[in-house]
């Protein structure tokens, strides 16, 4: 039977959600949690310290292996008999590191627990759109955005709080404990939402329905359009800790305490965009929102000629107020603008991403040891510029552009 979309949040409506973004948390502190014990685990190993950041490149690796084959499968078999069989792998990964007894082993584990976040992108994303009408799931994807934004602030505190009092493993049994709680919550509440496949998985039927995503050009200029508005912030959280820290010479806890208007503007541009959801169109949230995003940018560019990270920190707050007023929608657009199972465009939409966000990544960091703090953040100029084009161009905003279809 095919589930109708909800229209109304109640509280009952709300328990999916609230489950998804549990096991969405859990994934991600998995990445925040152990940061602070890392070099506890490399000592355990008598390991070099350099295998420290190797621990979160190979949990991302993990995050990006799957998506390929999720999204498409959840399409034919359903969206509940996949998301549980990954709820459940990612509890036992988590709880493999009980029995780790090698650096190269522990790295191994650390792709397979990766593999859990696959799920999130290309099923549980996918399953929330089609499980609520448009506006709701706008609010909806908002209000989770905001619990998860909590991990990379919450995580290292609380990793640490646990290996204050016990080893570093049970920072993993922990997160094996809340995913579970996550998984049996899914069981529940998580509806079927995948229409009924009408033909049996296939690889070459899988590899037709990615190629039809990829000659959207509509759908692609939408995945454009958010990677381009989600790089600076990316930018920012890989960068920030050497400028901070090292450029700049200050310690941990200041660096901290700068994170706060970034991401404290991000939560308030979510929330008032759960609030606002169901006052005004979509697309003029989606446009008051790159508005902002855009004068974002271009701030934070022009305060760091005179204030330095301080200044581009507080352009960046504007710039993620903008970026949480606008993301959910654009992404809700971006995703229905193909006719392709979601399961899979969601795939198309997460691996396009990610694959955009490694690579700008590695340019700003080249850009910041070439040349500084200052030029790393005055190449967000063009960056905000290919957005706003972008933007406009994907809803059919440019003069004289011809009419697309509605997504």
């Amino acid at each position: 039977m095919r589930h109708i979309p909800i229209n109304k949040l109640h509280w009952r409506a709300l328990l999916f959600p609230l489950c998804m973004v549990l096991y969405e948390f859990s994934c991600y502190i998995a990445n925040d949690m152990i940061l602070p014990g890392m070099l506890h685990v490399t000592q355990e190993f008598h390991a070099s310290s350099a295998w420290v950041p190797t621990s979160m490149t190979t949990y991302l690796l993990g995050g990006a292996s799957l998506q390929w084959l999720l999204g498409p499968l959840s399409d034919r078999i359903g969206r509940r008999p996949v998301m549980l069989t990954g709820v459940v792998w990612f509890v036992l990964m988590c709880c493999a590191a009980l029995v780790a007894q090698s650096i190269e082993f522990f790295l191994v584990l650390r792709v397979l627990q990766g593999m859990g976040m696959c799920f999130i992108v290309a099923v549980g994303y996918a399953a929330i759109q089609e499980a609520f009408e448009e506006t709701t799931a706008i609010k909806v994807m908002a209000m989770m955005a905001n619990v998860a934004l909590l991990a990379p602030l919450i995580g290292p505190l609380t990793g640490a709080a646990v290996m204050a009092v016990a080893p570093w493993r049970m920072v993993f049994v922990a997160i094996a404990g809340l995913a579970a709680i996550a998984g049996v919550g899914l069981f529940f509440t998580m509806p079927e939402t995948a229409p009924k496949a009408k033909a049996a998985f296939s690889f070459k039927a899988v590899g037709h329905d990615y190629l039809a995503v990829l000659r959207n050009r509509r759908f692609m200029a939408g995945v454009a359009a958010i990677s381009l508005a989600s790089l600076p912030l990316l930018a920012w959280i890989g960068q920030s800790p050497v400028i901070i820290m090292e450029g700049a010479g200050l310690p941990s806890l200041t660096y901290g305490l700068w994170q706060l208007p970034v991401f404290g503007c991000l939560i308030a541009g979510n929330i008032v965009l759960a609030t606002i959801a169901e006052r005004f169109p979509i697309h003029r949230v989606i446009a008051g929102g790159g508005a902002v995003l855009g004068v974002g940018v271009f701030l934070a560019a022009a305060l760091t000629w005179g204030f330095g990270f301080r200044g581009m920190a507080i352009g960046l707050g504007l710039y993620s107020f903008g970026l949480g007023l606008a993301n959910a929608g654009l992404y809700r657009l971006t995703l229905f603008a193909s006719d392709v199972g979601k399961g899979t465009v969601s795939a198309v939409l997460g691996l396009v991403m990610m694959g955009f966000y490694a690579i700008g990544v590695e340019v700003f960091k080249a850009i910041y040891v070439a040349a500084g703090t200052t030029w790393f953040a005055a190449a967000f100029i063009p960056l905000g510029i290919a957005f706003i084009f972008t933007l406009m161009w994907f809803m059919n905003w440019l003069p004289g552009q011809r009419k697309l279809p509605a997504a």
